[in-house]
């Protein structure tokens, strides 16, 4: 029952209404995915959270209430309550159930969703739809579950106090990206003290995690153990990368989390070596014999590439808790035997460990606030796992105890759950599985129902319930201890399997059998052992276990007899023999009958045994020619009669002529006959002797045979001696026949143990030698005469001495030059024996005979040795010295094989692939003679002849080997073939999942790599499940392999397979899909799940067998028919023509049949009926025939070809005559539109088109540029650099500013003393009473300048970094004071509009600093993309180098105001002396020398930093046209000259056309050819005096010279007049091209969608604190708080300066450029109206489109901010803590320090009085400190 319990789980999960299963399997079928189960132990109430629902369901899964849960209108981002004028981003969203538990005290259910972050709901567990309580307005307050669904969330209800009412939710949670980072919270379930349910117990009794934490929590489960809870979770590490699992714990009743600390848990896989698993995939706490125990499933991937490895884990809680008191102990003792790196702060980073001192742990049982906390360690518990599995994961488990032993139930990956037995000793047993749900995962919520009977199991969307027992099922006692089941025992009583409380006797002894330690009642012994079935008696059994009787009595049952009452003596039980006794059956001696003992009163059977009862009678006659010694010998107490010839029971006393049982040596008998051989067709004599002959009458004796017949006289020689001559015999099917001889007195059988044999000369010895090698014994002679064998008598003139060999064939024929095969020589008379062949030539070449291999007469074996030459020779073989010679035409040759190519190249390196070798002589030998191997590795030769095929062997890595191929042990020239093994080919993904048993459906796989595999094949192997093998009547279902061989392979990643037909009964069997590629195999499975075989459909055939043809449609109806098959796959046919598919349900098919009624397939002679056409569908392979097809034969009265044109014609006519009319009343307005249309036109198109190619070539170059940005990556700057330049690069020393360089002279003899001092003055700037009287005493000095306060703000955002929360404070009480004075000033609008003050600069730094990570992450990449845009366009046009003017550009002030001629050239660029391809670069022929090596300094060295590219100054560029080589330079003694004018040379000039090769090379100045000398850059910017004035592609107009002027002709001076404004067309077809750049970099900072920085959400709320603090209600005074705080502050300066982030060089130009998109974003953060007109500048017109879109978008970002959740204090300062942490090493915080400290000496007694004067400075000190400091450091100015 318990196996045929997993058929009914299967059958269950496919609905299948097959009569096979007796009843049905309780599960619970949701339309969505199930994603939580509890039970309520009370009532046995099942409760259920799945998606968008919960249900209340009976303990046997029959729905009760069904709660809808969702969908809602939510978006993650929101906060609740979700209002769509608040919340534009709300769409329909799905509600995961993230937490169900129960509240049995206050019968209430907690359900929390995902939607509306994560809020809970109380229901009451007696009805689930009323809710008790739910508040959606709370805020963060009651936000407990994550709101990603993806993210796991566990629980635990549970009171604070043993005993207490107040209930407490204890909840553990990973962290989503828009979660409220609350790992860990305890929640209130009722209102207390004003806070209402599911709020913080307190406000301390959360732990969150840091904005920048690099780790993230899995939460696998939650327990409780009397004063704590425990939790369990996963921990994805970052640095370093690794994945732990931890286990935390906390008192219940610790509203501050002093008492939280967690350990690491480690569970090792046992293999060899010993490995860790890796992830922790469910837990579950119980109590068993030895106390409460943790009991996990890990997980871990296996290397080998076997998929996933599982195993079981225990960790007693005693141990969990002395670990933990271990670990407090050591970290409060400080005594840290690993060292301080093994403690951590949980969320936060490091730990102060030390100082309590010993006792702590014990006295502080909860921790308490002087004890460090919260404690975390690395050393932890390791435990090895008492169970393994491969290939598969355990996903679930739950522990149950059964009379004091403990069980384990496991879910696993596939779709089962494992019964486990955990003896004491700590081993695990796995003693059976059931089926629940195929190849469907077993969720984590696997829980056991309240009476503890059954175990409820969740897969997707069904919810299961199991017996966790199926005793019932075993039917007798050793099933049932075969069983092995823990629960399970033979209930002797009963006489049925059951568990022990089910035993009504179970406490008596002997009366419970358990099934892991008992044996069934079994019978050990008979006394007699066996009985005569004549004879009459009694029979003692001894009986093992004997249960204790009591009152009760046994009855002995032998066979069909009546029952009797036995005799219980002892252990022994005492029965009567039977009368009746069952016939004995033929050719056996005795008869078996059983032996039953059953309980009186109950009629229950106890045990059995098989008693024998033997019949001498038959025993005689088992052995015909033996009667006596059949009769004596046997094992029953049997004797022989001799006087009466027969075999009865033993007497005690036996009489004479008895031979006594066990005495046949006594018996009369003949034997020992000679001779042994007899020939055949000769009478011999043959003599044998009698012993016992006293009764026995010799004178009468006969002798004979059954094969062959023949009986003759016996003749007496002498007493006891006899002989008879046998008749001439014959036989020729054989060489010998054995004879058994009977002995016959007056016709009976009188032992005979004679046995002789009949043998023929002739039979298989055809020539001399075979006939001379026959056993001696045969006397066998080669009778010339005859020509044959015959025995010596029967020949005259034998011989003794046999013909020459005769040689016949050879094999093989040819042969290596390396010898070493085997040649094999077929003949007659070559021998006797191996000795005779004395030796062997092949083709003159000596060959080594191997006796092993030699056959007598007719084959000899011998090696060839190697040869130097090709030759051809016959075969001579010396015997005893006569030689035998092949004839002419049996000849050998020695040859070269030579391979010379192999198809394919390249196959898989799991091997498979079948290699085609070809080349010369390659079927030299045989095919056992060649080897073929690949890198060492065997490939299995299939194919031997002129073309070798073989079968690659698996590679341990991909690679090209060579194929070594060899003859007869010796290598044979292969040179330069090779071989590639590829990786093996990858299976992504594959669809549809299933099919239908009878195959045949198209099965689409996809991947990589198919066109290396030759073969493919469809493999599915089907392996009987246990549950269905006792139900068939047929017989047990074996397993078996079923291979499909049809597939079409399309291309690389793509072939279909037809589905193999599987036995018609797929429930029965595990089928597991595999493709097979060569010799790649692949499980058919994904992430998707598994490929499986569903039973095929059924069809209900036509009514009467025929089917009514009337509405178009033909409708055929069946159960499960859409279950694997589509309507597009789907094919109907009516007759010989298709039946168009219209609709495919499960139940129905619908079909549009032919027009006219097709003939039949199969016609019908006679029938009329049968001649009507057949419908048939056709499912994959398989076809169904529903019947016939009748079509209607009535005619339409009206003919669809007379109502068509009667309604269409007049329908046309309307149409035209509407049509005509509105034409006619367009034309005119048309005529109107086209004047003013051919106005436009030429702009527009001309726009258009130049948008359209622009933009088109800027995103193919943009591709290139990103496909350069995803292999080189974005060059952003560290973070040091980036700070140095934003910080200082604008100070009045730029790079070589001393903090950037961060270089500071002092004397090794001072540098300690110096710096120990700037450490002190470090520890002053951190007392904040000091740090602003220092700031105010600066700000009040008249010389203290703006770019002195800017510089000072930056130095001290350095000193102060490593403690950026201080930073914080100080800059908010800045502020504090900054913004009082405006509002008392009633400017509030002016604040923060410059960087005057020392706070505002603080400001500009610290969103520089928390901004880096997400300009890194987030904003950087369409930052760095809009400045290559903007690059990429202004080159491709013309650059004027002299005015830095573009002809693409946004900048009207830098657009080329002339129409430049120019072309653009592709040039080869060879870099030298570094060895790389020549590269193509793209230029233009009026570029100069220096922006053509720009452009090639650019291109070339792409992938590095632009810090590490050449400046163009220091290479030099080459041009070989001819056989000469010209160095190109800007200016040289080819420069075109016109008076004081030079024009700078371009590739024009020097006449450089397209293609041309160019080499760049590092050479110096002085190195360079004299007549070609370029200036050098001292000359060139000479060049640009007023002497020497150059220009480049227009001449300045207010530069012309006065006599040209004059000279030229007036349509120069009009071209040098030009008004520019006709070319600002450009700026639109630029701006257009760019457009997409643009909107992406708005997009990326003003979309509160990307997760916001802290810092911008922190500081934006402080702005509206103080804004309502100060009543303050304009709105455009925030506005412009918060824009000038961020987007202008920040956001402006990096638009403008992207070297600030990036590794780039920014051009004038293309800086031009991005001024004009910064005041566009600058305007577009304003909220004043500006208002344009013609007189707007062209900057400000280029964009006014926009800008309303970009005011937008500001003020929904600003928005946005608001509505986010609020980030606290303690959140922002855990942020900058982490920032300091990562970044403060790397600056340069020494020198800040010491120029920090210019500032104090510069304003020493100004600081000094301040501080004097300041009371709190005086309690602390503080100038009498700095006075220390300045005599430390009174030197420091003279070091410098």
């Amino acid at each position: 029952m318990a196996l045929q319990l997993w058929a009914l789980t299967l059958l269950g999960l496919l609905g299948t209404g097959s009569g096979l299963r007796p009843r049905k399997l309780d599960f619970f079928q949701s339309k969505t995915e199930l994603n939580h189960l509890v039970v309520d132990e009370a009532s046995g109430m099942v409760y259920v959270g799945a998606v968008n629902a919960l249900y209340q369901l009976s303990a046997d899964l029959q729905l009760e209430q069904k709660v809808v849960t969702g969908p809602a209108l939510d978006n993650k981002k929101c906060t609740p309550p979700i209002e769509i004028s608040q919340c534009h981003e709300a769409v329909l969203t799905d509600n995961v159930n993230q937490l169900l538990l129960l509240d049995p005290p206050g019968k209430r259910l907690v359900e929390c969703g995902s939607l509306f972050k994560g809020i809970c709901a109380l229901r009451a567990l007696s009805n689930i739809s009323t809710r008790l309580f739910y508040e959606d307005s709370s805020g963060e307050r009651s936000f407990v579950a994550s709101n990603d669904e993806s993210v796991a969330t566990v629980g635990l209800v549970s009171a604070t106090d043993p005993g207490g009412e107040q209930r407490m939710l204890f909840v553990g949670k990973g962290n989503g990206p828009y979660d409220n980072g609350v790992i860990v919270s305890t929640r209130l379930l009722d209102r207390v003290a004003g806070r209402e349910a599911f709020e913080a117990y307190t406000d301390h009794a959360t732990y969150k995690a840091g904005y920048l934490s690099t780790n993230t929590q899995e939460f696998v489960a939650a327990f409780e153990d009397s004063l704590y809870v425990f939790f369990v979770f996963n921990q994805q590490d970052k640095h370093p990368l690794r994945s732990r699992t931890l286990l935390a714990r906390m008192c219940k009743q610790d509203p501050f989390y002093y008492s939280y600390l967690e350990m690491e848990l480690q569970c090792l896989d046992p293999a060899d070596p010993p490995t860790p698993f890796s992830t922790c995939l469910a837990a579950s706490a119980a109590a068993s014999g030895a106390g409460k125990v943790l009991y996990t499933v890990f997980t871990r991937e296996d290397r080998g590439g076997g998929g996933p490895r599982a195993g079981l884990c225990l960790f007693p809680l005693d141990e969990i808790h002395a670990k933990m008191l271990a670990i407090r102990n050591a970290c409060y003792t400080g005594e840290l035997e690993g060292g301080p790196d093994d403690f951590y702060k949980p969320f936060h980073g490091e730990i102060q460990c030390g100082g309590p001192g010993l006792g702590a742990g014990e006295s502080f049982v909860c921790g308490s606030e002087h004890l460090p906390y919260p404690l975390g360690s690395r050393k932890g518990l390791v435990a090895t796992a008492v169970l393994q599995r491969g290939g598969l994961n355990l996903t679930a488990v739950t522990v149950a105890t059964e009379n004091g032993h403990t069980i384990a139930f496991l879910g696993t990956s596939d779709g089962q759950v494992l019964k486990v037995y955990l003896a004491p000793d700590g081993s695990a047993v796995e003693y059976g599985s059931v089926l629940v749900d195929i190849n469907k995962r077993i969720k984590r919520d696997l829980v056991l129902s309240a009476d503890q009977a059954s175990l409820y199991a969740m897969t997707q969307d069904k919810a299961f319930r199991l017996p966790v027992q199926e005793c019932s099922s075993h039917l007798n006692c050793k099933q049932c201890l075969g069983s092995r089941d823990p629960y399970c025992g033979w209930c002797i009583a009963t006489g049925r399997c059951t568990r022990r409380a089910e035993c009504p006797r179970a406490e008596e002894s002997g009366h419970w059998l358990w099934s892991r330690e008992e044996s069934c009642v079994t019978i050990t012994g008979a006394q007699p052992q066996n009985m005569s079935r004549r004879a009459q008696g009694e029979v003692q059994l001894t009986v093992s276990p004997l249960p204790a009787l009591g009152e009760d009595k046994l009855l002995c049952l032998f066979g069909d007899s009546p029952a009797h009452p036995a005799r219980v003596e002892g252990d022994s039980v005492v029965c009567n023999s039977p009368s009746n006794i069952p016939s004995t059956p033929s050719g056996q001696d005795h008869v078996a009958v059983e032996i039953q003992l059953k309980f009186k009163h109950s009629d229950v059977f106890l045990t059995s045994h098989q008693y024998p009862f033997y019949d001498c009678g038959e025993a005689m006659k088992l052995e015909k020619n033996l009667p006596c010694i059949s009769c004596a010998s046997n094992r029953w107490t049997c004797q022989w009669d001799m006087r009466y010839h027969e075999c009865r029971e033993a007497s005690p006393n036996p009489e004479d002529g008895i031979v006594p049982a066990h005495m046949e040596d006594s018996c009369p008998q003949f034997l020992d006959p000679s001779p042994l051989v007899i020939p055949m067709n000769y009478e011999t004599d043959v003599t044998f002797q009698g012993n016992n002959l006293d009764t026995v009458k010799v004178s009468s004796l006969h002798v004979g045979s059954d094969l062959p017949k023949f009986e003759v006289q016996v003749n007496t020689r002498e007493p006891g001696s006899f002989y008879f001559r046998t008749p001439k015999l014959s036989h020729d099917e054989n060489e010998t026949l054995p004879l058994h001889l009977y002995v016959k007195s007056y016709g009976k059988y009188i032992d005979s143990k004679l046995q002789v044999t009949l043998y023929n000369c002739s039979f298989g010895r055809s020539d001399c030698s075979l006939c001379l090698a026959a056993d001696p014994a045969y006397k066998c002679v080669w009778c010339g005469g005859q020509g044959r064998c015959v025995y010596e008598a029967l020949c005259s003139n034998a011989t003794s001495e046999c013909p020459p060999p005769v040689i016949t064939e050879i094999q093989p024929e040819t042969g290596p030059l390396g010898g070493g095969i085997r040649v094999t020589i077929l003949g007659s008379n070559l021998g006797v024996r191996a000795e005779d062949v004395q030796s062997v030539a092949v083709a003159g070449r000596n060959c080594a005979f191997e006796p092993e291999r030699y056959s007598v007469s007719t084959r000899i074996v011998c090696a060839i040795e190697a040869t130097d030459v090709p030759l051809t020779g016959g075969v001579e073989v010396d015997i005893n010295g006569k030689l035998g010679h092949s004839p002419p035409h049996v000849q050998f040759t020695y040859q070269e094989p030579r391979p010379l190519s192999v198809e394919p190249r390249e196959g898989p390196q799991a091997g498979g692939t079948t290699l085609t070798i070809n080349g010369t002589h390659l079927d030299t030998g045989s095919k056992e003679d060649v080897r073929v191997t690949i890198g060492g590795v065997p490939c299995n030769v299939t194919q031997f002849g002129a073309q070798l095929q073989c079968v690659t062997g698996p590679q341990a890595a991909p690679g090209q080997l060579s194929v070594e191929i060899y003859y007869g042990g010796s290598p044979v020239p292969s040179s330069g073939i090779t071989f590639t093994y590829r990786e093996n080919p990858v299976l992504r993904a594959f669809e549809p999942l299933r099919s239908f048993a009878s195959g045949g459906r198209s099965i689409n796989v996809t991947g990589q790599g198919f066109s290396l595999i030759q073969n493919f094949s469809m493999v599915v192997i089907a392996e009987p499940l246990q549950s269905w093998r006792r139900r068939r009547e047929a017989g047990p279902l074996q397993p078996h392999t079923i291979v499909g061989t049809e597939y079409t392979l399309y291309n690389d990643s793509r072939v279909v397979f037809l589905s193999p037909a599987v036995p018609e009964d797929p429930e029965a069997y595990n089928l597991t899909a595999l493709v097979q590629m060569d010799g790649h195999r692949v499980l058919l499975r994904t992430e998707a799940g598994a490929f499986e075989y569903v039973a095929d459909p059924t069809f209900k055939n036509f009514t009467g067998g025929v089917k009514k043809q009337v509405n178009k449609l033909i409708h055929a109806q069946g159960t499960n028919l859409n279950k694997a098959m589509t309507l597009h796959e789907a094919e109907a046919f009516v007759g010989a023509e298709r039946c168009i598919m219209k609709t495919l349900t499960e139940t129905d098919l619908y079909c549009e049949p032919p027009e006219v009624q097709p003939p039949p397939k199969r016609r019908q002679k006679r029938d009329t009926t049968l001649n009507l056409p057949e419908f048939i569908v056709k499912f994959g392979s398989r076809e169904w025939v529903l019947g016939r097809v009748e079509y209607d034969s009535r005619v339409s009265e009206v003919p669809l070809s007379l109502i068509l044109p009667l309604v269409m014609v007049p329908m046309v006519a309307a149409i035209a005559l509407s049509i005509y009319c509105y034409w006619r009343k367009s034309q005119q307005a048309e005529r109107e539109y086209e004047k003013i249309r051919s106005q436009l036109e030429g702009l527009e198109e001309s726009v258009r088109d130049r948008c359209k190619k622009e933009f088109t070539d800027l995103m193919i170059e943009m591709e290139d540029q990103t496909n350069d940005v995803n292999e080189a990556g974005i060059p952003v700057l560290d973070y040091k650099t980036y700070t140095d330049r934003v910080f200082f690069l604008p100070s009045k020393d730029g790079d070589k500013d001393v903090m950037i360089t961060g270089r500071l002279d002092i004397p090794e003899s001072r540098r300690p003393v110096v710096e120990q001092a700037l450490y002190q003055f470090s520890n002053l700037l951190n007392s904040k009473s000091f740090l602003i009287n220092f700031i105010h005493t600066l700000e009040n000095q008249r010389e203290f300048s703006a770019r002195a306060k800017v510089y000072f703000a930056s130095l001290l955002t350095v000193a102060l970094h490593g403690k950026l929360e201080y930073y914080t404070d100080i800059m908010r009480t800045l502020f504090l004071e900054l913004m009082e004075q405006y509002v008392v000033a009633k400017n509030p609008k002016l604040m923060l509009r410059r960087s005057e003050t020392v706070v505002e600069r603080m400001l500009s730094n610290w969103m520089s600093i928390c901004l880096y990570q997400y300009l890194k992450d987030s904003a950087g990449e369409p930052l760095y993309k809009l400045f290559k845009a903007i690059k990429h366009q202004v080159e491709k046009g013309p650059v004027d180098a002299v005015q830095k003017k573009a002809k693409y550009t946004l900048n009207d002030t830098g657009l080329l105001g002339d129409d430049v001629e120019y072309a653009p050239l592709t040039v080869s660029v060879i870099v030298q002396d570094e060895g790389v391809d020549a590269i193509p670069v793209k230029v233009l022929n009026c570029d100069t020398i220096s922006q053509v090596k720009e452009k090639i300094i650019d291109q070339v060295y792409r992938t590095q930093p632009c810090s590490r590219w050449p400046k163009a100054d220091s290479v030099v560029l080459e041009w070989r046209p001819g056989s000469t080589a010209q160095i190109l330079s800007d200016l040289d003694l080819t420069s075109q000259r016109d008076g004081r004018w030079k024009r700078v040379n371009t590739l024009m000039h020097y006449n450089v056309r397209d293609g041309a090769t160019l080499i760049l090379s590092k050479v110096g100045v002085s190195q360079q050819p004299e007549d070609n000398q370029q200036d050098l850059p001292g000359e060139r910017h000479a060049l640009l005096e007023d002497e020497n004035r150059v220009w480049h592609l227009v001449r300045p107009t207010d530069e012309v010279e006065e006599g040209k002027c004059k000279r030229g002709s007036m349509k120069e001076k009009e071209r040098t007049k030009a008004i520019t404004e006709i070319y600002l067309t450009r700026l639109l077809s630029v701006k257009g091209t760019l457009q997409q750049f643009v909107d992406n970099f708005f997009q990326s900072v003003l979309a509160p969608g990307l997760a916001v920085p802290p810092a911008v959400k922190y500081f934006f709320d402080f702005l509206d604190e103080q804004a309502e603090k100060h009543d303050i209600k304009d709105e455009d005074t925030i506005h412009i708080w918060k824009t000038n705080s961020l987007p202008l502050r920040f956001w402006v300066n990096i638009l403008k300066n992207p070297h600030f982030i990036f590794d780039v060089h920014v051009h004038e130009v293309v800086d031009a450029s991005l001024s004009v998109i910064a005041q566009t974003f600058m305007d577009a953060c304003t909220r004043t109206e500006h208002k344009l007109s013609r007189d707007s500048p062209s900057n400000k017109l280029l964009y006014a489109k926009e800008i309303s879109t970009y005011k937008k978008m500001v003020e929904d970002y600003y928005k946005g901010i608001r509505q986010m959740v609020q980030v606290s204090d303690q959140d922002m300062n855990t942020h900058l803590a982490e920032i300091s942490r990562a970044h403060t090493d790397s600056l340069n915080t020494l020198v800040a320090l010491h120029q920090l400290y210019q500032y104090t000496q510069k304003y020493y007694d100004e600081i000094i009085n301040a501080l004097e004067e300041d009371p709190a400075a005086q309690k602390m000190q503080l100038a009498y400190r700095l006075q220390q400091i300045a005599a430390a450091l009174e030197n420091k100015v003279t070091d410098l």
